[in-house]
């Protein structure tokens, strides 16, 4: 049974900011936040008439197309969101993607770079401006880190390297903010997205863990339930 059927929270007449929100957890968050009552801005470079995105065009919310990876675009799309909202009240990081790739001696630089940007540099990046807006309201970030973010690994050690920054970043953020923002942030393991069951067809499905089992724990963080929770890395592995 998903939590979602054991817990409730009210999100109304608070604004939510979803970055990544055209993929498969993205969209999940969305779809949670706007059942709770919030005024969700979904934020991706993927927009929701895409074929590649799993955001439904009509879904009720506002989208903003941004380059997260560039600072100004980033400082455009806050202004532009608090202009229509008047305010953040939750920042979901959840850009990012995942490559597996060569040791360390064999990765490319451009690849390096790549993973470093879409999966830290854009929670960097949006959390440093929203912060401002977070600081008014009390307000929460939660991120995306993984669970293979805790240890060194074979052949994907730039995608560990940055989850592993999440997790830094997230302490980071609790710690000069406490008192005012709280940051947490999920480490999944294998989630049960359409990308995952076509690159490992073969594996245990029914193991993994599915994109709206984790936006309920992105509920609960940003949630008064979790008040007191900030600094944490939360694993969502299920039996994954």
């Amino acid at each position: 049974m998903s939590p979602t059927a054991e817990f409730d929270v009210d999100f109304d007449d608070t604004v939510t900011v979803v970055t990544g929100a055209s993929g498969a957890l993205g969209s999940a968050v969305v779809d949670r936040f706007r059942a709770a009552g919030a005024t969700v801005c979904a934020v991706d470079i993927v927009a929701p008439d895409d074929e590649d995105s799993l955001l439904e065009p009509d879904s009720g919310v506002q989208f903003y197309e941004a380059d997260l990876t560039d600072e100004d675009d980033v400082a455009r799309l806050v202004s532009s969101i608090v202009n229509d909202h008047g305010r953040i009240d939750h920042l979901c990081n959840i850009a990012g993607t995942w490559r597996g790739g060569e040791h360390i001696e064999d990765t490319d630089l451009e690849a390096f770079e790549m993973l470093m940007n879409i999966n830290l540099k854009t929670a960097f990046l949006a959390s440093k401006h929203a912060l401002p807006h977070l600081q008014e309201t009390a307000g929460a970030i939660v991120s995306v880190s993984a669970r293979s973010s805790l240890e060194g690994g074979e052949g994907d050690g730039p995608y560990r390297i940055t989850k592993a920054g999440i997790r830094l970043l997230t302490e980071t953020l609790a710690e000069e903010n406490r008192g005012t923002v709280r940051a947490n942030c999920v480490m999944p393991s294998v989630i049960d997205t359409p990308m995952n069951r076509e690159m490992m067809p073969d594996a245990n499905h029914d193991s993994w863990v599915e994109p709206a089992e984790i936006a309920d724990m992105f509920a609960f963080l940003c949630s008064d339930g979790a008040a007191v929770t900030s600094g944490a890395a939360v694993p969502v592995y299920g039996e994954a």
